[in-house]
């Protein structure tokens, strides 16, 4: 087993920064200093044996510097929790444009969107040498949301490469079944779709959901509206970019309810952008069922997290979960750490069932219809 995971990162935003001061954070310390993780040990990898090893964006701000720089160059605005970050060695290189930025974000101020580089984009071929130069065990995508084609782009260069694929964004391509059966052939691991953060409004949803299911409270009606400040939100006002985004949320509560709601009676997704929040994601939940002889009863939450460290700690397991995927020889979509780290898996299960799929598939014993 080699010691260490070596990491490339396409998109390197406000995830990436949360991504890369934890591996920072986490670098010293033992089990009994695991605040925030889920997994300490995950298959014999901790997060002091992630490595960056490349990364790109397209930001003249970003291209052209250390990761350890680049992550906190604006827009990003998310919390600095570790100050203590050491230069990567991987330089940020220019990506490819394609529909990684919607044409909107130039009506605002720079220091809330994206100042495009004047450099020349790189080709699929580009890319592809320079994962196998750096020897990138697992490709992050964290790319904005509704960049199809750019994501499409990146997956194809990780295929050529044979690098396991992460897609954190609800751009449609572990569960897709034509690109899954790709990897599956070419023998390259995918873990997607659309991450799940740690305790996101997502999760919390699904559990409650789950909840009215098991104590036989009938669901009638349910909405979940989100604000934020940072340059995901900004980009989702373009409404045409969240079709995928809205499907995966949407789809991520459906699955856990005791009966599928009609598409009246639910409402999940994004809601608006409020600039001074900037990465801080602020939740309203109301949920309307039916209790002991049909006795109305309703319940209202607001839930407030800093959106990308409540990622991050998902996506630290995720990419472990890709590295032991590519130890083991397996290719495709690698369903048990799909269904629980990603808002749209190629199979949903509740978070019950998808806990104890991951940790068998962690231990090894992968239950064959997975596979």
């Amino acid at each position: 087993m080699n010691p260490d995971i070596n990491i490339a990162i396409a998109g390197v935003g406000n995830c990436a920064s949360s991504l890369v001061q934890g591996i920072a954070y986490y670098q010293n310390g033992g089990a009994n200093e695991q605040i925030g993780l889920m997994h300490w040990d995950l298959g014999g990898y901790r997060p002091k044996d992630l490595k960056v090893v490349a990364a790109w964006d397209v930001d003249a701000r970003k291209v052209g510097r250390d990761v350890d720089e680049a992550i906190f160059a604006e827009p990003n605005c998310t919390q600095v929790f570790c100050d203590h970050v050491k230069p990567t060695g991987a330089v940020v290189r220019m990506g490819r444009k394609l529909d990684g930025v919607a044409d909107h974000m130039a009506d605002y101020p720079a220091e809330r969107t994206f100042v495009v580089a004047d450099e020349a984009e790189p080709s699929q071929e580009d890319v592809v040498r320079v994962l196998k130069e750096t020897n990138a065990h697992v490709l992050m995508n964290y790319l904005p949301v509704g960049s199809q084609q750019a994501t499409e782009f990146y997956a194809e260069c990780a295929l050529e490469a044979g690098v396991a694929f992460v897609n954190c964004i609800p751009v449609f391509i572990a569960s897709d079944p034509a690109w899954a059966k790709r990897f599956e052939q070419r023998g390259v691991p995918i873990i997607g779709d659309d991450i799940k953060a740690q305790l996101g409004a997502t999760i919390v949803h699904r559990v409650l959901t789950d909840l009215f299911a098991k104590r036989g409270v009938r669901l009638d009606r349910t909405y979940q509206l989100n604000t934020g400040g940072n340059t995901d939100f900004l980009n989702m006002l373009e409404r045409s970019r969240l079709k995928h985004k809205k499907e995966s949320k949407t789809e991520a509560v459906q699955a856990v309810a005791e009966r599928r709601l009609d598409d009246e009676n639910i409402h999940v997704g994004p809601s608006d952008y409020v600039a001074w929040q900037n990465d801080n994601k602020v939740c309203f939940l109301r949920m309307e069922g039916r209790m002991f002889g049909g006795v109305p009863m309703n319940l209202e939450l607001r839930l407030s997290v800093e959106d990308s460290p409540n990622s991050a700690g998902v996506a630290i397991d995720m990419i472990r979960c890709a590295k032991l995927a590519l130890d083991r020889g397996q290719g495709g979509a690698i369903h048990p750490p799909a269904a629980y780290f990603c808002k749209h898996p190629p199979i949903q299960m509740t978070d019950d069932e998808a806990l104890h799929a991951t940790e068998a598939f962690i231990r090894g014993e992968q239950k064959k219809q997975f596979h």
